[in-house]
């Protein structure tokens, strides 16, 4: 007995629009997925797929499948996105980003244009910045990475290198930054690139334009730039004591909070000059929408792996740090409140002022492609943008640390900025 796909009604709406389908009694679609955020133009949809969720979009010029059958679910892709095999679930992909077979892409990642992985690549809360390109069987969840200017000078992550983010007592306070937000959309910075059978252990910062060597395990933070990196494992062993990293918290909250001030400057970046770029594309919308919504997750997700492990911390705390545990749970959720909130404070919005106008005067094109908009910007513009959201980040980690004067962070940082 002959009978229909899923979908099959779907897929003769998709066929008819245009979409390129070799083998449609192979493809699965959800009944909720919506036909009309589905592109005619030059959709190639390969054997064995599956199309999932009412959030999904796939925009012009994609191809799904090219190398193994892709399963997506509520993913939005922008105009030519390549997934090319594997397991794409709750994320966005902006113009010409790509995936090679094998991936496994779980929700709360954002790879920016031609951003892009190969064989067999893990992600799960991960930013890339354009350019960015990951090598094969890479395990790079709870992490944001810029630098680069274009396709031949982008970061990248070498062949079998992972974020190490799950700590020996089960906390995933662990987010780093290679690169940061205010240098990294100007996508004027140096890359970095992290050698491969190498790791980071989270959180950590590593500055532009740094060299990690291959095989090397990065362990702290590597702030100053154009470094090259040699990092040995230590050859030693010591008994495990549970709760050890608890007994000086200030790297992790401080990690924490910088991390959460970027994400808050990647949000005013696209409302304020990203915006205009997906109005004019199709589907752009909501492609911005599902942009927000990962930056929105994003913090959801760090503010809550913060939350357990502060109280994790205040479990296993000797008498003499007692206080200043229960002072960072308490005052947590002011973190979250500071990050919904505009900055008011002087010194931003001077700052945000004096980009807009450079930014006006600049003309900057918006019928171009956005990352050729942005690398045409005067230096003037891209320096006065910087400033801009070095004053959102600094902002936020000045106002965390008045939150938690018990635990002591950021003790470096002045009144107008680090």
């Amino acid at each position: 007995m002959d009978l229909p796909p899923r979908g099959h009604e779907k897929i003769r709406i998709l066929m008819e629009k245009g979409v390129r389908i070799p083998s449609p009694a192979t493809l699965d679609i959800g009944d909720d997925v919506v036909t009309a955020q589905i592109s005619g133009e030059n959709v190639t949809i390969y054997p064995g797929c599956r199309i999932y969720g009412k959030k999904t979009v796939i925009s012009s010029g994609c191809r799904l499948g090219y190398e193994a059958p892709v399963t997506i679910e509520n993913c939005r892709l922008g105009p030519d996105t390549e997934l090319k095999g594997g397991f794409f679930n709750g994320s966005v992909f902006l113009e010409k980003a790509s995936m090679g077979s094998g991936a496994q892409v779980r929700e709360g990642c954002l790879l920016e244009e031609q951003a892009s992985g190969a064989h067999c690549v893990g992600l799960k809360q991960t930013i890339l910045f354009p350019f960015v390109t990951l090598g094969s069987l890479v395990n790079f969840c709870d992490c944001l990475m810029a630098g680069g200017t274009s396709r031949l000078h982008h970061s990248e992550v070498g062949s079998s290198y992972i974020h190490f983010n799950f700590t020996p007592d089960g906390d995933k306070a662990t987010p780093s930054l290679f690169g940061d937000v205010p240098g990294g959309v100007m996508l004027n910075r140096p890359p970095i690139f992290l050698g491969g059978q190498g790791g980071a252990v989270g959180p950590i910062q590593v500055g532009y334009g740094n060299v990690a060597a291959a095989g090397s395990i990065l362990r702290k933070n590597y702030p100053q730039e154009n470094q090259l990196i040699f990092e040995a494992g230590p050859a030693r062993s010591v008994r495990i004591t549970r709760g050890l990293p608890y007994l000086e918290i200030n790297h992790l909250v401080e990690q924490n909070i910088v991390y959460l001030a970027n994400l808050k400057a990647l949000t005013a970046w696209y409302k304020m000059v990203r915006k205009a770029f997906f109005d004019r594309q199709e589907s752009g919308p909501l492609i911005y929408e599902g942009a927000l919504e990962i930056l929105a997750g994003a913090c959801r997700e760090r503010l809550d792996r913060l939350s357990r492990m502060a109280k994790n911390s205040l479990a296993a705390a000797p008498d003499s740090a007692k206080a200043e545990r229960e002072e960072l749970v308490a005052r947590l959720p002011e973190l979250e409140e500071q990050l919904s909130q505009d900055n008011t404070g002087d010194w931003v919005r001077q700052a945000q002022q004096t980009f807009f106008a450079a930014w006006d005067q600049a003309g900057p094109k918006f019928n171009a492609p956005y990352t050729e908009a942005i690398r045409a910007l005067p230096a003037a513009v891209t320096d006065a943008g910087t400033a801009w959201l070095l004053s959102v980040v600094d902002d936020y980690c000045q106002k965390a640390k008045a939150a938690f004067p018990l635990v002591q962070i950021f003790k470096k940082l002045k009144a107008t900025g680090t």
